[in-house]
C-alpha cells in the first residue's frame, strides 16, 4: 500500500475491490431508488414497488442481490417480509450523494445533462 502526500494510507486491492461492487450494485438507477428509500425507512416489497414504480418481481430480485451483498435485511413481520438497510455508513453516502447531485441540478442543469449525454 502506498501513501500520499497528505499522510493518506491507500486502500487494499481487497478493500478497493468490495467497494467496486458495492458501487457496481449502487450503479443500478432502480436498486439505488430503492436504497433511497430504504434509507427513508423500512418498507415490505409491495410499497417499495409502489415508490420506485418497479413491477414486483423485479424490485424482488434487486433487493435479493442488496441482501446477498449486506446492504439490506429483512424480517418477517406476520406474512410480509419488511426490508431495511443494514449498513448506516451506506445510507450516508446514498443520502449525501444524492443530496449533492439533487442540489446540483438545480443549480446547473446543463452541466447535469452534459455529464449525462457523455456518458458519464
Amino acid at each position: 500500500m502506498g501513501e500520499s502526500a497528505e499522510g493518506f494510507t491507500d486502500p487494499s486491492d481487497g478493500v478497493l475491490t468490495e467497494a467496486a461492487a458495492v458501487f457496481g450494485l449502487l450503479a443500478s438507477p432502480a436498486r439505488l431508488h430503492i436504497m433511497w428509500a430504504l434509507s427513508q425507512g423500512e418498507s415490505d416489497v409491495t410499497c417499495l414497488a409502489d415508490r420506485v414504480g418497479g413491477a414486483l418481481p423485479a424490485v424482488s430480485q434487486h433487493l435479493a442481490k442488496l441482501r446477498l451483498a449486506g446492504l439490506v435485511r429483512s424480517r418477517r413481520e406476520g406474512r410480509r417480509q419488511v426490508y431495511y438497510v443494514d449498513d448506516p455508513d451506506i445510507v450516508t453516502v446514498v443520502r449525501v450523494t444524492v443530496g449533492q447531485l439533487t442540489a446540483r441540478s438545480h443549480q446547473a442543469p446543463a452541466r447535469v445533462r452534459r455529464l449525462y449525454e457523455a456518458g458519464v
